[in-house]
Parts: structure tokens; sequence; C-alpha cells
């Protein structure tokens, strides 16, 4: 099966505690959020949600199933398109420790499927996106602080 990794990271002046409290907090994606614009869901492991994402010009809605929640490390979940094994992704964050109160945040995400090597410009504008979120996170954050 095909496969494309997407991975961006910022670092972030701020504990690993306020960075997974906006992250998670979905309510205030649209005030915030360039990339994921809305979140309908829980953040508990098994959750169903649905995530509604601007990628470039393009709106799409997705309905993942969220993988793995570790408080203050780790959110990922999965999503397919219409059945697994057509154009899957596995989307993550990860806050890795940088210093004192400050933060690596790294997004990524794993393309699977018979879609993937025909996804070329989607994933340009994925890539773009990520970046868009990442710097707006940094700065809702920071300025909370």
């Amino acid at each position: 099966m095909t496969q494309k990794n997407l991975e961006t990271e910022v670092i972030i002046n701020s504990p690993a505690a306020r960075v997974w409290q906006t992250l998670t907090d979905f309510g205030a994606y649209p005030q915030w959020n360039p990339f994921i614009r809305e979140v309908n869901g829980v953040s508990n492991s098994g959750e169903k949600l649905k995530v509604q994402m601007h990628l470039g010009n393009r709106v799409m809605t997705i309905r993942p199933t969220i993988l793995v929640i570790r408080t203050e490390r780790e959110l990922r979940w999965i999503g397919h398109l219409v059945i697994p094994g057509i154009f899957d992704g596995e989307h993550g964050f990860v806050i890795e420790p940088a210093g004192e109160n400050r933060v690596r945040l790294i997004q990524r995400e794993t393309f699977k499927g018979l879609l993937v090597p025909f996804s070329g410009s989607l994933l340009g504008n994925t890539k773009r996106s990520f970046s868009k979120m990442n710097l707006a996170l940094k700065e809702r954050v920071e300025q909370a602080n």
C-alpha cells in the first residue's frame, strides 16, 4: 500500500499544559485555527469526531476516530475517505519538552491507500495548512502567557 508522511513543527514558549489545553479546546478552534475550523465531539480515545478543515480554497469534512489521548503529550486520530484503504489519514499532534516552559509541537500525518499516488497538490496544501495552524497555535498560547 502506498504511503506518504507529512510533518511540521514549531517551538512554543509555554508549558505543555497550556498548549494541551488550547489544542484540546475544540470549541475555540473557530477563534484562532486557520486549518481545522471546527471539531464536533469529545476528546476521548475511541470517540468519533466531525472535523472541518480548510485546505487552500477547499473545505473538507471528515469523521475520524480518536486513537490516542495522552494528556499534555499526544492526540492522534484516523480518518478514511469513503471506506478504509482508499485514502486514509492518521493525524497526530505530539508535544515534547524543549526547555523550561518551552515545548516542541509536532504535527504529522501518515496517508495510506490507493489514491495516495494521485494526491500531490492536496498534500502540498495540507503541509502548508499544518504550518499555518502551528503558528496560530503558538501565537494564541504565547499571548495567553
